[in-house]
């Protein structure tokens, strides 16, 4: 079976906010302090780079072109409203709460037709002692946020563009990445024959067990970015080109 085409754009929710920027401030100041965990710099990612991944795509001219249509005629709070009243329907109890906004879609939205994220906490995608990503996962007590996500990602499915992974999508905004760590020569540690680097994550995990990213952060969009992100000019930040985006 021929290898899978590297992926070229991803689908997701771009997070923002003076919280969360605070927040990644912070935890950078710390994690980094040669006093305290002493992480390299490059190790922990860019405020402009923070998002939750919906999925990824390898995309042809015609291929982003079909893409950019799909994403532009989602209607957000239309399927948002959808997994509210799916959650409703499955749980009857709580349908009128559910209903209110007040169910818990990550947050506590003021209308109905808003989705905010609280994000806490910081765990690993490896066993801790030998890490390479920790990252942040957002609140979804009772899954609205995670409907709504997968409702997202079936028109891309459907038109072949994305590939269902068969599999639980894991919602998680990536805090540190040691692929982003340059060696001596300055280049990352990415390409063949090179080792990713690994961080003993156990303490920074105990401490940052509970830590307050953002609360009721509102997502403003969708948005389909290219891969591999770029400097700011005049900042000390990097994005993701935003081939196009639709907002609530």
């Amino acid at each position: 079976m021929p290898p899978r085409p590297a992926p070229t754009h991803f689908l997701c929710l771009p997070l923002a906010g003076a919280q969360l920027a605070g927040a990644l401030a912070s935890f950078r100041a710390d994690a980094t302090s040669a006093m305290s965990f002493g992480l390299p710099d490059d190790a922990v990612r860019p405020l402009g780079t923070l998002h939750l991944t919906l999925g990824v795509m390898s995309l042809q001219r015609d291929g982003v072109d079909k893409a950019v249509d799909i994403l532009g005629g989602l209607r957000l709070r239309e399927i948002l409203a959808e997994s509210r009243l799916a959650k409703a329907a499955a749980d009857a109890p709580v349908a009128a709460l559910a209903l209110s906004g007040g169910g818990g879609d990550g947050g506590r939205p003021s209308r109905t037709s808003d989705l905010c994220l609280t994000i806490r906490g910081l765990l690993s995608m490896q066993p801790p002692a030998k890490a390479t990503v920790l990252y942040a996962p957002p609140s979804d007590p009772d899954g609205i946020l995670y409907s709504f996500c997968k409702r997202l990602q079936k028109p891309f499915q459907d038109a072949g563009l994305m590939v269902d992974e068969n599999r639980p999508l894991l919602l998680h905004a990536t805090i540190v990445n040691t692929i982003y760590v340059r060696n001596n020569g300055g280049g990352r540690a990415r390409g063949k024959g090179r080792e990713r680097p690994t961080i003993d994550a156990r303490h920074l995990l105990s401490r940052y067990d509970d830590y307050l990213w953002a609360e009721d952060m509102p997502v403003t969009r969708v948005a389909l970015c290219r891969m591999g992100a770029r400097p700011v000019e005049g900042m000390d930040d990097a994005a993701y080109e935003v081939e196009a985006e639709v907002e609530f």
